[in-house]
């Protein structure tokens, strides 16, 4: 399974109650797919704010992305938690939906160590016939994935992807020892042309809901030799890389980001408890950013 060089991390769209808005989910889908060229899409990952969405609600959106999409990219669901039972469970009933695959952060809170972070990523993977792309993010869950487990992960037929977010000397260890038809995704949007040029296959974004149409010029230049147009393209985008997560200092996302679609007139409401909506400071950082765009 190829999920693709651009892959969004798609935000969940609220109304004004913080209940799912099930009308601007459909108009975010087709505005990623048509105007940002997301070639694939996350749903319930961690910018699409999955730690405040139930089970029901996270199936209900599965099963709605899928038959929205209609084909028109791939949906990824986001089906990791930090219990092995409750990921299995959410794993298959995402199977039966029509997903295309299925993000599986490292178990978070409860701190395994590699090897039993490699036994609840195996157990997942022999419950189901979905290719897995694993999330390794340390930032968020304290363990982290080894190069070691990664590649014994990577082993598992159906393991066929990290979306990894730790130093890029493991994304090239990765590359460079993996099976053949492994792909490693960046999941830092700054990290995106290093990681090319390391072997990296592509990005799973946050900045791709703003400049995803950019983002996939610039992977397409890298790809096809034009490295100083990449190169161009990156420094012109790397503000808005940042700028989204430290909008004037750290800002927990998707805050900025689903401030940035308002903006833009993509209406996906606000973020639910226990994140809070943008400060008038960190809007209007935003607004800059944006206009810089322009």
């Amino acid at each position: 399974m190829d999920f693709g060089r651009l892959v969004t991390a798609m935000v969940t769209p609220f109304d004004e109650a913080g209940q799912i808005d099930w009308d601007q989910t459909a108009k975010l889908i087709d505005y990623l797919v048509e105007n940002q060229k997301s070639d694939t899409l996350v749903i319930s990952g961690t910018t699409g704010e999955s730690p405040t969405l139930s089970t029901e609600e996270k199936l209900l959106l599965f099963d709605f992305a899928v038959k929205h999409a209609a084909g028109r990219c791939k949906i990824i669901a986001g089906t990791g938690t930090n219990s092995t039972e409750a990921s299995i469970k959410m794993t298959k009933e995402a199977e039966k939906l029509g997903v295309d695959g299925a993000l599986l952060v490292v178990p978070y809170y409860n701190k395994p160590n590699q090897e039993g972070m490699f036994r609840h990523f195996e157990a997942i993977a022999t419950s189901t016939t979905l290719p897995i792309m694993l999330y390794n993010v340390p930032s968020r869950t304290v363990a982290c994935l080894s190069t070691e487990t990664i590649l014994r992960l990577a082993e598992i037929h159906n393991i066929v992807a990290v979306k990894e977010c730790a130093p890029l000397e493991q994304v090239a260890q990765v590359v460079s020892a993996a099976p053949a038809g492994f792909r490693v995704y960046s999941g830092e949007d700054a990290a995106t042309l290093p990681a090319l040029a390391v072997g990296g296959h592509g990005i799973v974004s946050v900045a791709s809901h703003i400049a995803g149409a950019e983002m996939k010029d610039m992977i397409e230049a890298y790809l096809g030799g034009e490295v100083a147009k990449a190169a161009k393209l990156h420094q012109r985008l790397l503000p808005l890389f940042k700028g989204l997560f430290e909008a004037p200092h750290p800002v927990p996302n998707p805050v900025a980001v689903k401030f940035a679609l308002n903006e833009r007139g993509i209406s996906v409401g606000s973020v639910r408890l226990p994140l809070v909506p943008a400060t008038e400071e960190e809007q209007q950082f935003i607004r800059s950013l944006l206009a810089e765009r322009v």
